[in-house]
């Protein structure tokens, strides 16, 4: 029988609507019952192309006995990340605040007045990489609440008062001269991202490897004011090696989350919408500053793979592509060498040569298709005609991706998330600028109507749904919706010389301003003043997979204070 999620749109919820546990959806009737029964919470929250949520689904939430230790003693509730980011945002910093990391699936367990005491990420079903079983931490749960329920609850109150405490310890910089804008400063960025740069391979860090594509933005942009060569270097060199490596997939586009190596070589191969958006800026910046071919490719192939596998046929891009097909993470992207012999025949030795396909393979005895040389330089050892050679390898493309199509596919997460689609405006608007090419103004206009008809709350009232699909839009919009689809719009306008968006943007700014302003501090809260489901209004500051909503809405408040020559605005952007 299904459990409560079966009335849910998420596709995330959806997967867990036959499980055996008796999963609620977070609302008021699961926190009321969390309440009456004085059960404690356990809050599980993941997403569609999580590869460790479907594990753990696996191996513990569609077992009986642990489902029906789950049911007698807890109320749980199953929370899809994308749809309420708000909710994730606190129990996830709960939870890195008593463990020191962070990840998913988020397991939160909550007093029954929903503030949280103990929480992780991946439980094995049996003691297991110095990770305590699921079971053992629910027994462990259980009876802490028979026998000290006082204490949990004074720690609970403790956590939650950090929570609180650490969203207001935002200091502001009282100096009215604007210290921090200064060309000193410029550089000074540039040499910090600079000192954690991998100049081998690209990329800031260790592993795991995420884009971090606002960091190259800045790099790419510093260069442009400044000419400093290394910032460039260090630009071109991550964009390459992402672009080469195995986090690509060369045959049908499309930049999968994050790499698990510093090569770039093996993602978790979940393709998130937001993920291609954020690239697509990066790529339209740096083919401005070099006019280099490779990246006006690597746009147009990106933005057919969004338009075939992402685009709902209404309008609206989709949220994620799974990383997982018939139980096994990668199995549609991964190859044996036998099978492209097989289909390339006397091709298939110089296809292999090229994107490192081997007998033994590159990945957990499978390959990821990568480039480990230049094209030109491969073509010149080789002694081919490098157009020649394109032409060779976009055959064998077409010919190893007609094959992977009969494959059984991920599955698609496929609600629509405003601020996404607002981000993919922006960046078809700057690839159609970059390129001269007109036909991605037309998709970036026909996913803004889409928006603004199929989000909107009220018509005329500036007020948006956060998510939408079958025809239903839901949960209001945070920060983020509404500061990229601000952005959105200022950036249509400077493509199409359409002034009705810039008047869209200032009317949405001003709705902004009213519903999430932080009268204490001057920033703007995650979500709007009449949202009350949640035990602490969050201020997000840093940007994480994607941009910061404060951040963006500094940009625009300062853009639009000019545009409409509004002080007030000027003041506040700087602040």
């Amino acid at each position: 029988m299904p459990n409560s999620l079966i009335h849910e749109t998420s596709p995330y919820l959806l997967q867990h609507a036959h499980n055996p546990v008796n999963w609620y959806p977070w609302g008021e009737e699961a926190l009321h019952l969390a309440k009456s029964q004085n059960k404690i919470i356990l809050v599980s929250i993941g997403y569609a192309a999580c590869h460790w949520c479907h594990v753990m689904e696996r191996e513990s939430f569609e077992n009986e006995d642990v489902a029906k230790l789950m049911n007698d003693n807890f109320i749980n509730i199953k929370v899809d990340r994308e749809e309420r980011p708000d909710i994730d945002n606190i129990y996830m910093e709960a939870v890195q605040a008593m463990t020191g990391s962070g990840g998913w699936p988020l397991n939160v367990f909550l007093t029954p007045d929903a503030k949280p005491f103990y929480g992780g990420t991946y439980f094995p079903p049996a003691k297991a990489y110095n990770r305590t079983s699921w079971t053992d931490v629910l027994q462990s749960i259980k009876q802490a609440w028979t026998t000290r329920s006082h204490e949990i609850a004074a720690q609970s109150e403790n956590l939650t008062e950090h929570l609180q405490k650490s969203n207001f310890t935002i200091s502001l910089q009282k100096e009215e001269n604007n210290s921090a804008f200064t060309t000193e400063n410029c550089f000074v960025i540039a040499q910090n991202i600079l000192k954690k740069a991998d100049t081998e391979w690209g990329g800031f860090g260790a592993a795991p490897k995420f884009p971090q594509t606002f960091t190259i933005q800045y790099l790419l942009q510093h260069y442009h004011f400044s000419k400093n060569e290394q910032a460039l270097n260090q630009a071109l060199l991550s964009i390459n090696k992402m672009l080469d490596g195995g986090i690509y997939d060369h045959l049908g586009g499309g930049l999968s989350r994050y790499s698990v190596d510093k090569e770039w070589l093996a993602p978790h191969f979940e393709k998130m919408l937001y993920d291609n958006a954020l690239l697509i800026n990066i790529l339209a910046d740096a083919y401005q500053i070099t006019k280099q071919k490779k990246y006006e490719k690597a746009i147009h192939h990106i933005i057919h793979f969004l338009q075939t596998e992402m685009m709902d046929a209404a309008g609206g891009f989709y949220a994620a592509i799974d990383a997982d097909s018939e139980g096994e993470e990668g199995k549609f992207y991964t190859w044996q060498k036998q099978e492209t012999e097989t289909i390339l025949k006397e091709d298939a030795e110089l296809f292999c040569a090229y994107f490192d396909v081997t007998e033994k393979g590159n990945w957990e005895h499978k390959n990821i298709l990568r480039i480990l040389k230049p094209i030109e330089t491969f073509a010149t050892e080789k002694q081919l005609q490098i157009n020649e050679f394109e032409t060779f390898l976009q055959a064998c493309k077409h010919k190893l991706l007609h094959q992977r199509n009969n494959r059984i596919r991920p599955i698609t997460d496929d609600k629509i998330i405003l601020a996404w689609n607002a981000l993919l405006i922006t960046a078809l608007c700057k690839a159609s600028s970059a390129l001269n090419y007109k036909p991605y103004i037309r998709l970036a206009i026909d996913t803004f109507e889409f928006i603004t008809q199929k989000f909107i709350v009220q018509k005329d009232a500036y007020e948006f749904y956060h998510t939408f699909k079958n025809e239903r839009a839901k949960y209001p919009a945070f920060l983020d919706d509404y500061a990229f689809l601000i952005q959105a719009a200022i950036y249509l306008q400077e493509a199409t010389a359409d002034t009705k968006y810039l008047h869209f943007a200032q009317q949405l700014t001003a709705y902004t301003i009213h519903q999430f302003t932080d009268e204490a501090t001057g920033y703007f809260f995650f979500t709007n003043k009449n949202q009350t489901d949640a035990i602490i209004r969050k201020t997000e500051m840093y940007d994480g997979a994607t941009p910061s909503g404060n951040a963006i809405m500094a940009q625009n408040l300062f853009y639009l204070s000019l545009v409409f020559n509004n002080t007030e605005w000027n003041n506040r952007a700087k602040k």
